[in-house]
């Protein structure tokens, strides 16, 4: 069932895959249910350390962070890209993760209180399924790993279980509501019938080539529109900073023509030689046997050469058979032993460390030894490998070394031979105070930069395999509005946008207001020198085709409009004002077959409803409280201002 905040790890929440016949029921049923548990919840500070406190169960300051940092690595897994405490703090994930808690352990009391709990037994035998908690040898369960696997994600066994528990009592609920449950056939009657409804559409567009354009504002009217617009066009904090890079390409530059040592080129290849060269291998089959009588027949029958699984068989064994594979992978060490000294097509009785066996060859491949020279290019790109992240670390090195005596990042950087750049004024999400997203700085490297004070300098950093850097922040630009001058073009820009909407809507007004009084549109939009367009028939079935055409607002407005109702809309081309007339019902054999193959589909849509619906009932019915300010200081972000205002002022 939905949640709002992630699932537990055995399993991830299905999809929501919502048709167009689906959306508009729902549109009809959620105003029948409105009032049943979709409220406001209110917000109540908790004594000690609790963030969330659902009856019996809560939740900690270290469980909250714990289940924060799972819901961003899974958000950063999701988008591709890290997810830094700025845009975290910019987009509440605090408040998301907050409230997606307090709705799943109000849920979970809820259902333990009516009874809904699976057994130990279950519980057990359900951890028992789970392949992560597998030896990978044997392919049983396996308590070790079971227990390492929690460790590397954060669990405890009693934490797991606890989850777990959860997460089956939530299913067996909704397979319990979910079976045999189906909405009646008046829904997708209905839904059928609103479906198919078609109507005549008539419009026009006034474009912003048919207003007079504005004349050229003046600094006043900037200044104002600056003011008035402060929230869109305030930029973010942002930082300038140096950052030395110690890569691998760079250094790859000074060692390409660097002669590599035949002593350490001969030195790789005697130790890679045995790994490098391909060793013998053999096809052989091999029929375990009980003593040396069922041998003598065995080993007859397979030269006469008789099938060797048709002989296996005969004497209640299967044959093992190896194709093509080296003197290492035969499990038996006496029988490969054996095996390799053999003849391509002989057959012998050996006795095994395993048993008796009869053993064929069938086939032998020699084994073939790469020489020095067929293996030099690889040795030496090796080599030359080596020798690159060797210069890297003498580099940073070098570096390090330098400023521990106290001399400036560029001198140091020089003396490494690295360069160094700097970088900025770049807000947390890479946006230049031109407001242009910069190319190719690493997310890393950002995100460093904005961990720093003013001044503050990295330690050396792993940026990727083989490659490094330092940042250091040189200055801090608080979030600012810029001066008229320094964003003239784009103010400019938008004020002339503004007005030119006004005027418009003004037009539009008018406009619309001659067609009120009983004009005909073609009149009116002739007057004005615009063309009438006409659709007739349209219907939330054929909507899909015009959208290129008019538009999701355009036909929003039309579906909601009265039969001969005339309104205005923003549009890409302008405003768009139009008019709805002649409004059919369907209610034939089509609205019936279209009911009827929808059924299952509504059915989930207003499950899935009813869980939410139920969701809501359990916060409000047992009262959950949470406690906003312990949670944004468990997310790592500082107190908000209103929070630091209402708080008591230490005396002494």
């Amino acid at each position: 069932m939905p949640t709002d905040t992630p699932s537990s790890p055995l399993s991830s929440p299905p999809k929501r895959s919502t048709s167009w016949f689906t959306r508009i029921v729902l549109g009809v049923i959620v105003v029948a249910m409105a009032g049943f548990g979709l409220t406001e919840y209110s917000v109540d500070a908790i004594r000690g350390d609790e963030v969330v406190s659902a009856g019996s169960r809560s939740i900690n300051s270290a469980e909250f962070q714990r289940e924060y940092d799972r819901f961003r690595k899974r958000q950063e897994q999701q988008a591709g890209q890290p997810i830094t405490p700025e845009l975290a703090e910019q987009n509440n994930l605090d408040t998301v993760v907050l409230n997606g808690l307090a709705t799943k352990e109000a849920f979970a009391e809820l259902l333990s209180r009516i009874g809904v709990r699976p057994s130990d037994k279950l519980i057990a035998d359900q951890i028992g399924k789970i392949p992560d908690f597998f030896n990978p040898i044997s392919g049983a369960f396996d308590k070790k790993t079971f227990e390492a696997r929690l460790q590397e994600n954060g669990y405890t066994p009693p934490g797991f279980d606890a989850v777990l528990r959860d997460e089956m009592s939530t299913q067996h609920w909704a397979v319990a509501m979910q079976n045999g449950f189906s909405v009646p056939r008046s829904y997708g009657a209905l839904a059928s019938v609103f479906a198919l409804e078609s109507r005549d559409l008539a419009y026009f567009v006034i474009t912003p080539q048919s207003v007079p354009q504005p004349p050229a504002p003046t600094d006043t009217q900037l200044n104002a529109f600056i003011k008035e617009s402060k929230a869109d066009l305030m930029l973010p904090e942002m930082r300038s900073f140096t950052v030395v890079p110690f890569v691998p390409n760079a250094a790859a530059q000074a060692v390409a023509t660097a002669a590599i040592d035949p002593a350490e080129l001969k030195k790789r290849y005697d130790f890679r030689k045995d790994t490098l060269s391909k060793p013998e291998s053999r096809t052989l089959v091999q029929i375990p046997v009980k003593d040396q009588a069922s041998a003598q027949k065995v080993s007859a029958r397979l030269a006469a050469g008789e099938a060797a699984p048709a002989v296996a068989k005969s004497v209640g064994v299967d044959a093992i058979v190896y194709d093509e594979k080296p003197l290492t992978a035969v499990a038996d060490r006496k029988v490969g032993q054996a095996a390799f000294k053999m003849t391509s097509g002989q057959t012998s009785v050996v006795q095994g460390d395993l048993g008796l066996a009869v053993v064929r060859v069938t086939n032998v491949t020699p084994g073939r030894e790469v020489s020095l020279e067929e293996a030099r290019p690889m040795l030496e790109a090796e080599i030359r490998k080596d020798m690159v992240s060797e210069k890297v670390y003498a580099q940073t090195q070098t570096y390090e070394d330098t400023r521990r005596d106290g001399a400036p990042l560029a001198d140091a950087a020089k003396k490494a031979g690295v360069p160094f750049e700097l970088v900025g004024p770049i807000s947390a999400q890479g946006v230049d105070d031109k407001r242009r997203q910069l190319q190719g700085l690493p997310p890393k490297i950002l995100e460093m930069a904005f961990t720093l004070p003013a001044g503050g300098e990295s330690e050396i950093t792993e940026l990727a395999e083989g490659a490094y850097f330092v940042v250091r922040v040189e200055k801090i630009i608080p979030a600012h509005v810029q001066p008229l001058e320094e964003i003239r073009p784009i103010v400019t820009s938008a004020w002339m946008r503004r007005e030119i909407t006004r005027a418009l809507e003004a037009r539009g007004e008018a406009l619309m207001a001659r067609i009120k009084k009983g004009d005909a549109i073609d009149v009116v939009a002739a007057s004005s020198g615009y063309s009438v367009a006409r659709v007739a028939g349209l219907s939330r079935q054929s909507a899909e085709g015009y959208q290129a055409t008019l538009g999701r607002e355009v036909l929003a407005r039309a579906f909601n409009a009265k039969p001969g109702e005339t309104w205005s809309t923003p549009s890409q081309q302008g405003i768009v004002v139009g008019r709805v007339d002649n409004i059919r019902m369907d209610a034939g054999p089509a609205a019936a077959q279209l009911a009827e193959m929808n059924r299952g589909e509504l059915a989930q849509a207003v499950f899935r409803e009813m869980a939410d619906s139920a969701q809501a009932y359990a916060r409000t019915k047992l009262k959950v409280k949470t406690d906003p300010v312990k949670a944004r200081a468990a997310a790592g972000f500082a107190p908000r201002e209103e929070a630091k205002a209402k708080a008591p002022e230490k005396k002494g």
